[in-house]
């Protein structure tokens, strides 16, 4: 129970049935017909075990003058021994007509006595556990919903009109009584589900408020930039202007990091929107200001791709940038650790290395978190929460640009602790429906416009026995001096799938097209080997990169025409979007190709045909969100658990926007009403909306 998060009274009366037996009525087996799931009583006439090619238990259930067989394929000595002749037993299974008459395999089975009553409503059936039997799950949930605090926290009026009390809804749920409408509670448009989705969207919303209310009265560093300061210096520098809809966001960011109160803004773009720059001019606010930033990615790759791009673009206006991932071992690893708990360093960017132990900050000032929904919420909720050093160096900041010094608000010396702002970047945006519900607490920007010069991608689905003609593409690709991109879901060979691997279609590739260099890129590889393939392929010298999902974000190879994916059906819409992403980065028609095996599931082709169909990543998101669902959609940003176990965002938009209306004046309202409905549906797991 407790794996299973059974550990509150009130946790037991919301863990709903999956669905319920009717076990209010015997019928009579003169009565049953084949094929029905019904009750029946009688007496065992006989017991045996016989060997039929395996050893099973036999019982003759007599009903009158009708007889039943039942047939246990697994049973123990002791069902044996108390279901022997004479007993008197109440089984509840499917009946279907067998070779010695009709019959039911491994029905329910109850000792009863003569008169023992039928119950009085239908039996529901919980999820359990492998080890949590149905019985002991009952009786727990039935203890529960008699001692769990049930009373209504929210005022009157405030309960959508028709919906019954919290208790009376969860009691009709355990225990409907016959003739309920199963229909309606199996497709949760029943009076007493409605209760349940609005009350749990309500603790939903109620939490997003109140960490924002919480947020109000932290204190993060106030970080604003001079006329011709950094930021004006690093955008004078790049050899193209920002687009308008770059600028919007930057003006958007550089006012939260100018207010007291922390920034909880997330930025969201199309791949290829620019992200990055806007990245790097908030990072510049922030070291202007005296305040080190930190940027933290999912992979190394990734990490490694930002690094070069910001060493490129701040360290000729004097920012020392640190660079911090698992890889990085030894003295060079110790250096780094110095130069990032003396301030030497302002820029830090890295994998989730840089929220392990043994990393402190100086002066955090800035948290960037790139592809966000790739970290777990302890990820994030560690960066976020990371505290400048606390300690003499705390005052320093050798190695900032010299126009940095003295500007840090603050002074020197030992500081109290701050919250730092948290800017999150992804480039897979975020549906209407989410950003109303898990996203509700966060301030978003969004650049919705590409960069001008890139070409529109080209997207091709094949089935793969169609591989000669994208190998004679790849041919024409290298021969007009563009570049290849091959993806495939495996590094080896799987014993358990059937899958092109890349180290396979590597030697294959190969083997095709003498006197082109064909690399091979993936998780596997150490940091120095994947490095050192990036370079030949970012320098041009390496035509076909044959690489699992590891170049899926950051890789910026604007040479780069053609996008293989094998195996498309495997991967999700939002990757597939992110892979075919990385080609269309310059001025270069480029095109990519799906590869599919049939026979494909319908999830499979709804994928396939919205990646043919459509290159907008919000119109992606949107499908993507139809087709998987807010759970699998979100990821891991309700840690494995999902937040929203009732209500259906595609469904209850009325019951959602209810509970969006009313969080703010519950809040002011009846504050400590609020705060109790949020612990009784969230618990701890409140927390983790906020990350």
């Amino acid at each position: 129970m407790e794996r299973m998060g059974l550990r509150r009274e009130i946790d037991l009366a919301l863990h709903l049935p999956l669905r319920y037996e009717d076990e209010t009525r015997l019928v009579p087996l003169a009565a049953a017909r084949a094929g029905e799931t019904v009750q029946v009583q009688g007496t065992v006439r006989d017991s045996r075990v016989e060997a039929r090619g395996r050893r099973q238990l036999v019982l003759r259930l007599q009903d009158g003058d009708d007889e039943l067989v039942l047939r246990f394929l697994h049973f123990y000595p002791a069902q044996q021994k108390s279901w022997a002749v004479g007993q008197m037993l109440r089984v509840r299974g499917e009946l279907r007509d067998g070779f010695f008459g009709r019959e039911m395999v491994h029905p329910t089975v109850r000792v009863v006595a003569e008169g023992t009553p039928l119950p009085a409503s239908l039996t529901p059936v919980y999820p359990v556990g492998a080890q949590l039997p149905q019985a002991y799950l009952r009786k727990a949930i039935d203890s529960a919903l008699m001692r769990a605090n049930l009373a209504e926290l929210l005022p009157p009026g405030t309960v959508p009109a028709g919906l019954p009390a919290l208790r009376e809804a969860l009691n009709f749920l355990h225990h409907p009584p016959p003739g309920a409408p199963l229909p309606a509670l199996e497709d949760r448009s029943h009076s007493a589900w409605q209760r349940l989705k609005f009350d749990e969207l309500l603790a939903q919303q109620l939490s997003q408020a109140l960490a924002r209310e919480e947020r109000a009265h932290l204190r993060a560093p106030v970080l604003t930039s001079p006329a011709g300061g950094l930021p004006e210096r690093l955008q004078a520098a790049l050899p193209w202007g920002l687009t308008d809809a770059q600028q919007r966001v930057v003006g958007e960011i550089v006012a939260d990091l100018g207010r007291e109160q922390p920034m909880n803004r997330l930025l969201q773009g199309d791949v290829g929107a620019g992200k990055t720059v806007v990245a790097a001019l908030a990072a510049a606010t922030a070291i202007q200001a005296g305040w080190q930033c930190a940027l933290m990615a999912p992979t190394e790759l990734l990490a490694e791709q930002h690094f070069r791009k910001l060493v490129q673009w701040l360290e000729p206006l004097g920012i020392t940038t640190a660079w911090l991932t698992g890889s990085r071992r030894g003295k060079g690893r110790k250096e780094m650790l110095a130069q990032v708990a003396s301030g030497a360093a302002m820029l830090i960017v890295g994998t989730q290395a840089m929220i392990q132990e043994g990393v402190a900050f100086a002066r955090l000032g800035l948290a960037i978190v790139d592809e966000q929904h790739r970290f777990g919420v302890a990820q994030r909720l560690a960066l976020r929460q990371a505290r400048e050093h606390d300690g003499e160096s705390a005052g320093g900041t050798e190695g900032a640009s010299p126009d940095c010094a003295g500007s840090r608000g603050q002074g020197g010396g030992a500081l109290e602790a701050v919250e730092p702002h948290l800017l999150m970047m992804s480039a897979t945006p975020i549906p209407r429906t989410l950003a109303m519900t898990y996203y509700a607490d966060l301030d978003v920007s969004t650049i919705d416009t590409l960069p001008p010069g890139r070409t529109p991608i080209v997207t091709k689905v094949f089935a793969d026995n169609r591989r000669p003609e994208v190998v004679a593409r790849i041919r024409d690709e290298v021969a007009a001096g563009k570049q290849v991109y091959w993806v495939c879901p495996l590094i080896e060979e799987s014993e358990t799938l059937d899958l092109k691997n890349a180290t396979e279609t590597h030697a294959e590739l190969g083997a095709l097209l003498p006197g082109v260099t064909v690399g091979l890129l993936h998780g596997r590889m150490p940091g120095a080997e994947k490095a050192a393939v990036m370079a030949l392929f970012s320098g041009g010298q390496m035509a076909v990169l044959v690489a699992t999902t590891v170049i899926e974000v950051g890789v910026d190879v604007p040479n780069a025409s053609l996008m293989v994916i094998e195996h498309a059906e495997r991967f999700g819409l939002a990757q597939l979007h992110q892979l075919r992403g990385r080609v269309g980065r310059g001025a270069v028609a480029s095109a990519c190709v799906l590869l599919y095996t049939a026979p494909l599931a319908d999830t499979g082709k709804a994928r396939l045909r919205a990646m043919a169909e459509t290159t907008d990543g919000f119109e992606i998101a949107r499908r993507d969100l139809d087709i998987r669902g807010p759970g699998e959609f979100l990821g891991s940003r309700q840690s494995g658990d999902a937040l929203l176990r009732f209500a259906d965002l595609a469904e209850d938009d009325a019951l959602l926007q209810r509970a969006r209306d009313l969080a703010p004046r519950l809040l002011r309202e009846q504050p400590a009403a609020a705060r109790a409905h949020v612990a009784r549906w969230l618990g701890s797991k409140a927390e983790f909306l906020k990350a």
